[in-house]
């Protein structure tokens, strides 16, 4: 049996995970970003020239050496300069820019995919709203760092290295004069930067709280209208609001320290350069136009400072939800493949058989099922009991939703763990208790488990499942949208719909879990009549509190506190059990059905 998963685990992020999460996409993409950097590189040095021209301009005018003609052809190479800068801008924007969209798809999908693989447990700890956040803040907050943050970056760095190297060529004194303040912004950024990651991973969980929330909101909202609850959830939308507010207010405090302080420092070393290199100019060490020039790189060099705080805001954001992303694909199936997994199992007959099988959910102590052996072969079954006695468990775990340990569970011959989760659900038709529809036609609906299927087999299994004529009296028939959760059906439609969607999968075995418990006599009578002869091959088991429909099966299992206690035919139990009596008395005032 699997490792049980720990809710609430704190899962420890390796240094590697931005390698597995990021590298693959920035090599796939190599020769884009290569392009991208050339770019940016290319309006770095263009830019580092302008200073130059401006240079030449001042000294030649200083010195009263210029002429219209000079001046004129050194703003023709400012302009021709700027011309290709705008170009290489756009082409670095479209290649560095496009790659981080094209990662935020790769990451994206990659999520979406290892979600689909996971089990039940794992959506019994992971709420909606949390994997939404995930999907979309996450998700953002990786593309920006991938994206502007990795330009603005290597923009700075570059701009700061080739501005300096300029400024010691024109004086290194005022260059070291310039750079002063610069363990200011070092040890702040360091600093700031340490309580951004916290409070920025607390505005991504109150996002998921929020997101849940709304989500839970719109699903129950007829609900809630029944119940007349809306001032309340407007209330706790408002507090739930209010504290994603606050946790927002905490990181732009952060934000709002950072930028500032960068420009405290740039500034700081703009007047103690105004200061000294203006006595340097007087005193004739410098000319003019070195001191325009120097003064020109110091303010190509201020942007990388301030870039620093906007830069490492961008990086610790996509670095937190790369560790929450990380995380995430970090969590396992329990139902984990064994590596003698039978491709394929072909039986004689599609089977289930249970040898003194134990269940406890994960994470809790209480068992639920307990010393079940129950052999279901080719036969119509049902199981009966008290609410909580283990039904619907049984149910779950022949669908493959939990784990089970080994040698306790056998489908078509072969313990369930030596078979894929995926190849046992292929084989089985699922109706749970409360049918799962979603808000296209009915056509769809049905439809599900065969997309392909053509309306004559659509109709088909609505027949069966006794809803076709109802189907027919809707405004638009079969192409009729029903809405979320199926709202604009009733609750004995919603059940025949799922009924029929598991009829025209046609598979070997099917589950029907208490999913007829909304329909009345006659209906239920007509379902019984249409399916009862169709399902006279295949393996099936019904979970029901009705008589009527338990008359109808080959044999009657109840169940108690998670536990067998008997079994036999309908005439059988009638005789010798007083709870099955009891339930033919109370729904048909008679032992004898």
């Amino acid at each position: 049996m699997d490792k049980r998963r720990t809710q609430g685990s704190p899962f420890i992020s390796e240094p590697s995970f931005l390698h597995r999460l990021v590298t693959p996409v920035f090599y796939q993409y190599r020769y884009r970003l290569l392009l991208g950097l050339l770019a940016l590189l290319s309006v770095d040095f263009l830019q580092l020239t302008i200073p130059g021209y401006l240079k030449k301009g001042v000294d030649s005018l200083s010195l009263g050496q210029a002429t219209s003609a000079g001046l004129l052809g050194t703003c023709a190479c400012i302009l021709a300069t700027a011309a290709c800068i705008a170009g290489l801008r756009f082409c670095w924007r479209t290649l560095i820019i496009g790659f981080s969209r094209h990662l935020e798809e790769k990451l994206r999908n990659k999520l979406f995919a290892h979600i689909l693989t996971m089990d039940k447990p794992f959506f019994d700890s992971y709420s909606t709203g949390d994997i939404m956040a995930h999907a979309t803040n996450d998700m953002a907050a990786i593309q920006m760092a991938c994206g502007m943050g990795l330009v603005a970056g290597i923009d700075a760095a570059v701009m700061s290295l080739a501005a300096l190297c300029f400024m010691w060529n024109i004086n290194g004194t005022l260059t070291l004069i310039a750079i002063l303040p610069m363990p200011l912004l070092a040890v702040s950024t360091w600093f700031l930067s340490a309580k951004l990651h916290r409070r920025f991973d607390l505005v991504q969980q109150q996002f998921s709280l929020l997101t849940e929330f709304t989500r839970n909101t719109m699903a129950s909202i007829r609900l809630i209208k029944a119940y007349t609850r809306e001032k309340r959830q407007c209330a706790d939308f408002a507090d739930l609001s209010k504290k994603y507010v606050d946790s927002n207010l905490r990181v732009a405090v952060i934000q709002g320290l950072l930028f500032p302080v960068s420009t405290l420092v740039g500034n700081i070393g703009m007047l103690l350069v105004l200061y000294y290199g203006g006595r340097l100019v007087i005193g004739k060490a410098i000319s003019l136009g070195d001191f325009v020039a120097f003064v020109t790189f110091l303010y190509m060099l201020i942007w990388p400072m301030m870039a620093v705080g906007w830069v490492t805001n961008l990086v610790q954001r996509g670095v937190t939800s790369l560790r929450r992303i990380d995380r995430l694909l970090a969590e396992k199936p329990l139902l984990q493949k064994t590596e003698a997994v039978i491709m394929e199992p072909q039986p004689t007959t599609w089977s289930f058989s249970c040898h003194d099988l134990c269940f406890t959910y994960p994470g809790t102590s209480e068992t639920v099922l307990q010393g079940i052996s129950l052999c279901i072969n080719n036969e119509i079954i049902g199981l009966a009991g008290k609410t909580g006695s283990g039904k619907t468990t049984f149910c779950r775990l022949l669908t493959r939703q939990y784990p089970v340990a080994d040698a306790m569970l056998f489908f078509a011959g072969h313990d369930v763990n030596l078979l894929s989760p995926e190849i046992i659900r292929s084989h089985i038709s699922y109706v749970s208790q409360n049918p799962v529809l979603f808000s296209g036609s009915v056509a769809e609906n049905i439809a599900l488990a065969d997309p392909d299927a053509s309306m004559e087999a659509i109709q088909e299994a609505a027949q069966l499942a006794a809803i076709h004529e109802e189907v027919l009296a809707m405004e638009d028939g079969y192409e009729t949208r029903i809405g979320e959760q199926g709202l604009r059906l009733s609750g004995g439609q919603k059940q025949r719909v799922a009924l029929a969607r598991a009829l025209l999968a046609n598979r070997e075995v099917m589950i029907i879990d208490d999913a007829l418990s909304a329909l009345d006599v006659a209906i239920e009578d007509r379902v019984i009549k249409g399916i009862r002869q169709w399902l006279h091959d295949k393996t099936v088991i019904i979970v029901s509190h009705r008589i009527k429909l338990l008359s109808c099966t080959d044999r009657v299992v109840i169940f108690d506190q998670g536990s067998i206690v008997d079994q036999g035919e309908h005439h059988e139990l009638l005789k010798v059990n007083t709870f099955y009596q009891a339930m033919a008395v109370k729904q048909l005032g008679r032992l004898h059905a």
